[in-house]
């Protein structure tokens, strides 16, 4: 096993998020380019992976969406390692999922979430450029009339021992693209790669910096127009009436029109003229049948699912229930977690020209299929007169995954106006209340104990939202949603719980709120985290047991749960002590195929004001792709999962989010950022996911760290609603 390590200190993610909060309603416009197919289809195909131009520029085509995560740069690295190329000279695009559609799905999945870009494609990307290559090096080959055993290419140039004869990948790359697909591939061990396992800089970050980059938002068109949207801000609502007459002088006003049930559009010659109209338009609205809905009601219907005598199985073993029974101690705790916003920095958007012959769409997705699908269904066209042009995304975090409502809305209207191309752009408020929500719930923890203080029985109930069943209905099997249950599985490749108890019962008493649900990043193994990790270090302190050897104890069947964890143990240094005022918290798990752990560093001073000074985590990702990128994602997970622990909390009244914008909506700023220090530990074997892992440890390893600091267990979040002062 060998180690990769980095210290690294605050990220710039907050600094980002606050300029862009700053200079909120400064929409810069920039036209993007259509001519990116026409362009690649100039140049030789090699393969659907690999273009290669006759000046040697290599078009690496990637199916996963970039979101600031780096897959674009990781799967890039993979296929031209596999391609042998000059990695100077690569560059990527997106195929459309229209073209793949047409070509039987030859990229497979474009779906870009659970972790899942590189873990989930690595092994057919690998096999395109491996195929790129031989193809190139079969066309080298018969152009020069001899066998392709005796040539081998390296760094885009392919070269003939026994002659010494060498051809560059561009001179040779049209004739490789009609040769036959070779059906026997192999791609090479990780030990021996050259481009993946590198940290090498990302593909993307000079466009970023320099503003070259197009976003959604940027994107202009000749004759296009722009359209504002207000939807029923009450769950369940719709529209009643509205007065079109009252903003049909405003200037710019185009069209005024209802889009679905619920929604009211403006379109305009300009987007804050559709925006300024529309907050002028008079609209009543049919507030529906939750509109008394509150936290409240909410908390009380998961509080009754915890003591529920039916409930879905995730993972047993022995007999939990009789070993409580009958268990010289227990020790019983409930914890809580509550609805929580992706707040993109870019809000929802999409570009749709619509015609009753063909439908276009651009906007920024995680899922191009799953947007071609929503595309297809709203223009009433099937999906082969339809497609979807991916942008960068600037942020996803789940919500522009599952869930393709604002690119409904965007052809909705277009349809109104065929052969016009139209931007929609959600306002902050509308993306807020509008979105699908991190899923709430509570969990009851009861612990057995001998009488030795050795834990015997542990029974966890859930009770909550089930994303699955509210976006993926057909996947509930007997009420059960297996997702409910990451990091709490039984052992095996996935999501595993770590530690060994004689008898255990993991169940989920499903309670869905009329509060929408959706995958956000980290999804379920966040708050699991939170409710194992605070309840065993609770086990520790009540059995007056040292909380990493409690867990050494309990882990001794899961060597790889246990490696991340002494990694951070041994790097903290947990056998000396801190600095005085400074107090540590451990947690770990397993989600997205990969092992994690962190150790925490805080001070709480005597007014109750929280600092937290360092992090140390550890990754096992099987395979690490580009070192690099794993330690930013390590670093902006805990720009997310601290902002989470500090400040997410999303609360329901009169059916509503009270949460709009960012001053009521809170993220962490620089100078609460702790230091970094990412460990990374590829044991090799497996491939797991880096970009939400991480998160799940930021918040238990935080508050495990605050009991120490001050003995008040912190059982629900966020953190701003609590006291810290020392009791």
């Amino acid at each position: 096993m060998s180690a990769i390590d980095t210290r690294l200190a605050s990220p710039a993610s907050p600094a980002r998020r606050r300029f862009l909060g700053q200079s909120a309603g400064l929409v810069v416009a920039f036209h993007i380019p259509f001519a990116a197919q026409a362009r690649a289809a100039q140049s030789p195909e090699v393969n659907a992976w690999v273009v290669v131009k006759p000046d040697d520029t290599i078009i690496i085509r990637i199916a996963r969406s970039e979101m600031g995560q780096g897959t674009l740069t990781g799967l890039a690295q993979l296929v031209a390692e596999e391609l042998d190329a000059d990695w100077s000279k690569v560059t990527t695009e997106y195929p459309t999922p229209g073209a793949n559609l047409a070509r039987q799905r030859v990229w497979g999945s474009f779906s870009t979430g659970g972790s899942n870009g590189v873990r989930g494609s690595h092994e057919y990307v690998r096999k395109g450029g491996a195929a790129a290559r031989m193809m190139l090096v079969q066309a080298a080959a018969a152009q020069w009339g001899v066998p392709a055993s005796e040539c081998s290419a390296a760094s885009s140039v392919i070269t003939h021992a026994p002659s010494g004869r060498t051809v560059t990948y561009g001179k040779v790359a049209e004739a490789a693209g009609k040769l036959e697909a070779p059906k026997d591939i192999a791609v090479k061990d990780p030990k021996d790669w050259k481009i993946a396992g590198k940290r090498l800089a990302r593909l993307d970050t000079v466009d970023k910096t320099t503003g070259k980059q197009v976003y959604g938002m940027d994107l202009t068109m000749p004759g296009m127009l722009n359209a504002a949207i207000k939807d029923c801000p009450v769950f369940g609502g719709k529209v009643k009436s509205f007065n079109a007459d009252a903003i049909k002088d405003k200037p710019g006003v185009k069209k005024v029109l209802q889009v679905g049930d619920s929604a009211v559009a403006v379109v305009a010659d300009t987007w804050w003229r559709a925006k300024t109209a529309l907050d002028a338009l008079p609209i009543e609205w049919d507030k529906g049948p939750n509109a008394s809905l509150s936290s409240k009601d909410v908390a009380a219907t998961l509080k009754a699912g915890l003591d529920a005598p039916e409930a879905a199985v995730g993972n047993a073993n022995g007999d939990a229930k009789a070993a409580l029974a009958g268990a010289a101690r227990r020790i019983e705790a409930v914890y809580s977690y509550p609805h929580q916003n992706h707040a993109t920095m870019e809000t929802m958007n999409a570009t749709a020209r619509w015609t009753p012959e063909r439908c276009e769409v651009w906007t920024p997705t995680q899922n191009g299929e799953a947007a071609l699908a929503a595309a297809s269904e709203a223009a009433g066209l099937p999906q082969d007169k339809c497609d979807v042009y991916k942008i960068h995304l600037g942020g996803g975090f789940g919500r522009r995954g599952a869930v393709h409502d604002w690119v409904r809305q965007t052809v909705q209207i277009a349809r109104e106006m065929p052969g016009t191309p139209v931007k929609l752009i959600w306002t902050r408020e509308e993306d807020m209340l509008h979105g699908r929500y991190h899923p709430v719930t509570q969990c009851k923890l009861t612990a057995g104990l001998d009488k030795q203080g050795n834990l015997t029985a542990l029974h966890m109930r859930i009770s909550g939202q089930s994303i699955v069943a509210a976006l993926f209905p057909g996947n509930v099997k007997n009420g059960k949603d297996g997702a409910v249950f990451q990091g709490l599985n039984a052992p095996g490749t996935d999501a595993s719980i770590g530690y060994t108890v004689p008898n255990l019962l993991v169940d989920h008493a499903m309670r869905n709120p009329p509060v929408p649900p959706g995958f956000w990043r980290g999804v379920n193994l966040n708050q699991n985290a939170i409710y194992l990790e605070c309840f065993i270090d609770e086990i520790a302190h009540a059995t007056k047991q040292d909380p990493l050897a409690l867990r050494r104890k309990l882990m001794k069947d899961s060597p790889k749960h246990l490696a991340v964890l002494n990694a951070v143990a041994e790097r903290i240094g947990w056998q000396k002590k801190p600095k005085k005022g400074v107090y540590r918290g451990l947690a770990q798990t397993h989600g997205f195929g990969s092992y994690v752990a962190a150790c925490a560093e805080v001070s709480v001073d005597k007014d109750g004001k929280l600092k937290i000074h360092r992090i140390v985590a550890a990754t096992d990702p099987g395979h690490a792709v580009n070192p690099q990128q794993i330690e930013a994602q390590v670093e902006g997970s805990f720009v997310y999962g601290l902002s989470a622990a500090l400040y997410g909390e999303c609360t329901v009244k009169d059916g509503q989010m009270e949460q709009a914008n960012f001053d009521t909506y809170q993220v962490m700023k620089m100078d609460e950022m702790p230091a970094v220090e990412t460990i990374i530990l590829p044991s090799g074997g497996f491939w797991g996911g880096v970009g939400e892992p991480t998160i799940a440890v930021a918040a238990p390893a935080v508050l495990n760290a605050i009991f120490a600091a001050t003995g008040k267990r912190i059982r629900d979040l966020p953190l701003k609603n609590h006291s810290l002062k020392k009791a």
